[in-house]
């Protein structure tokens, strides 16, 4: 019985080969079973994001070329095409690849959480599938658990690293509650996409997304009930903002200090709380200057972000030790199941003769034999029954000068030393 692990991630090939080996999550089911047929895996399971695929694997050879086979046949993909940027993992070293996955140790973020919840979303979807089975469905529980030991006994995933994250974290510094305020978020881009997906998450209260393009920025504002508008259309709705990120791609300043001026008489000097994400910048600088605006660039958050990085390295640090000992747990189980066969067979030979015994008292108890004499003959036979083999292996393995079978017996009994 081995474990394996063969995947792609960001680090080994570009978006072009994942993408051809991506399996979405409507097709899983269906892929997970039909990898269970192929000879020599035994369980499965496929973890699927944008920046990787990886194939979970215990199977009972150590072959990868039936994977890889079926990969390539499943993808409809030349195996040439994407082998060379395969990796692969085994056993010990596969053990702490998942757990270091799982714990974002591994991730383009350091310490992302996100992954976390793939994985759990690639766990699920191999269960409902019926292709987990005693060991990759205890390493996932293990793998759990241990990601969670380092998110609690860390702060690897305490500190934002990415500016849409930090500016949303900022804004809840200010504000009490996320809840009652109104966002507005100018452009339609991957970091206002981003920053509205944060919001969203910790309950902002309404979202209003703007951008040169409607289509755009009414698609964006859909998916987080929010409502859009044209960007000739700021004028007229920024007074409703308590927050304002920018993220645009205009060489020219989209917010000056005039429109601000109004925006504040509007709102009776109620504070505006804004971040200016662009480069070159969408917010005038001079509106930094205004009583009630508070407005951060960039590069304010990017020193934060600096600082963060180097503690998630510290921390990244402290995780590697956790997962150290927790893979040296999982082995130890590992190990032991190897022993419970040992026991399994041991207990169902002492059963046999126990069984083989007792028919023979019975019969010679309803043959009107003395209860006494029969029980007396129980024991003895029983007795030597259950030492007979375990005598005659001891005796050979002095025979043959094998003193450390005699020691390992000495300790399996639990023998006391009669000089």
């Amino acid at each position: 019985m081995t474990l394996i692990a063969l995947g792609i991630n960001y680090n080994t090939a570009p978006v072009s080969i994942r993408e051809r080996l991506a399996f979405p999550t409507e097709t899983l089911n269906t892929a997970l079973q039909q990898l269970l047929h192929t000879k020599p895996i035994q369980e499965a399971a496929i973890l699927s994001t944008c920046n990787r695929t990886e194939f979970y694997c215990q199977s009972e050879i150590k072959d990868k070329q039936a994977l890889i086979d079926w990969i390539a046949e499943s993808r409809q993909v030349n195996p040439q095409d994407f082998t060379p940027y395969l990796y692969s993992y085994e056993d010990n070293q596969f053990i702490r690849h998942i757990f270091r996955v799982a714990c974002g140790l591994d991730s383009m973020i350091l310490g992302e959480p996100q992954i976390l919840g793939q994985m759990k979303t690639a766990y699920q979807a191999a269960n409902e599938a019926g292709t987990l089975g005693k060991y990759l469905g205890k390493l996932f529980q293990h793998t759990f658990s241990a990601a969670k030991k380092v998110r609690t006994d860390t702060a690897i995933g305490s500190s934002p690293v990415s500016v849409a994250f930090a500016a949303v974290q900022l804004a809840q510094q200010i504000f009490d509650k996320l809840s009652e305020q109104t966002a507005l978020l100018i452009g339609a881009g991957e970091t206002i996409e981003l920053t509205a997906r944060h919001l969203h998450q910790q309950g902002i209260g309404h979202i209003i997304i703007a951008n040169r393009t409607y289509d755009k920025a009414h698609t964006l504002a859909a998916q987080f009930n929010g409502y859009a508008i044209a960007l000739s259309e700021l004028p007229k709705h920024l007074s409703e903002a308590d927050i304002v990120v920018s993220s645009t791609a205009s060489q020219l300043p989209i917010l000056g200090k005039g429109l601000l001026e109004s925006a504040i008489k509007k709102r009776k000097h109620k504070p505006i709380f804004m971040v200016d994400l662009a480069v070159p910048r969408d917010i005038e600088a001079e509106v930094a200057q205004l009583k009630d605006v508070y407005l951060y660039t960039v590069d304010d958050l990017q020193n934060t972000i600096n600082e963060n990085m180097n503690s998630r390295r510290q921390a990244a640090e402290q995780a590697e030790e956790i997962i150290d000992t927790q893979v040296e747990t999982f082995l130890g189980w590992l190990r032991s199941q190897g022993a419970q066969s040992t026991i399994k067979d041991y207990r169902s030979q002492a059963d046999t003769i126990r069984a083989q015994m007792l028919q023979k008292s019975l019969a010679q108890l309803s043959k009107g034999d003395d209860p006494e004499a029969v029980l007396t003959r129980l024991a003895h036979g029983l007795t030597n029954k259950l030492i007979h083999t375990p005598s005659i292996q001891i005796r050979e393995a002095g025979i043959n000068e094998r003193p450390d079978l005699i020691a390992a017996a000495r300790e399996i009994f639990k023998l006391q030393s009669q000089s």
